[in-house]
């Protein structure tokens, strides 16, 4: 009887170390070259070509964005650093435009996702103006698909997008 106790006892513990020992579910990993399919994207403009190049190491993801559309192209490089800190960071404007601002960057709970939360600031026709904005970057169970849902408020109200690439 004493044995049993003591073999459920050791069973028990194995049972625990093995538990947390187990690896946790493995996070996306968002590099490479995706093309936007815009007749699946929602609220963009007509016309409107992109392609993103995304390089993913542990928790930083850095975006190479070309964006081609009637007023021409323009390149937007942004660095995510998915740790749930606020960092600093310069936002781009169209027309080549700069503005200051601070953003927080995590992963999603599962690990498939990372959510953006950023104000930013920037010199207007008017003075100072400012945008709060929301990313959120989703991967597809076959790494094949990369969602980026925005939703941006500033001056003019309200904006959503939601952007669907392919990967090449």
């Amino acid at each position: 009887m004493k044995m049993s106790k003591t073999l459920a006892g050791l069973f028990a513990a194995a049972c625990c170390v093995l538990a947390f020992a187990a690896p946790a579910a493995a996070k996306a990993d968002f590099s490479g070259t995706w093309v936007l399919d815009p007749s699946k994207s929602e609220g963009l403009p007509p016309g409107i070509e992109q392609t993103l190049v995304v390089r993913h190491r542990g928790d930083l993801v850095e975006a190479r964005n070309t964006i081609k559309g009637p007023q021409g192209e323009q390149v937007v490089e942004d660095t995510y650093i998915l740790d749930g800190k606020e960092t600093d960071f310069t936002p781009a404007l169209v027309g080549g435009g700069k503005g200051k601002g601070r953003r927080t960057s995590a992963w999603s709970a599962d690990g498939s996702a990372f959510d953006v939360s950023e104000r930013a600031t920037f010199d207007g026709p008017e003075g100072e103006e400012q945008v709060k904005a929301t990313r959120r970057w989703s991967l597809s169970a076959d790494g094949k698909t990369l969602t980026i849902e925005i939703t941006l408020n500033g001056p003019m109200g309200e904006m959503k997008t939601k952007r669907l690439f392919n990967k090449k």
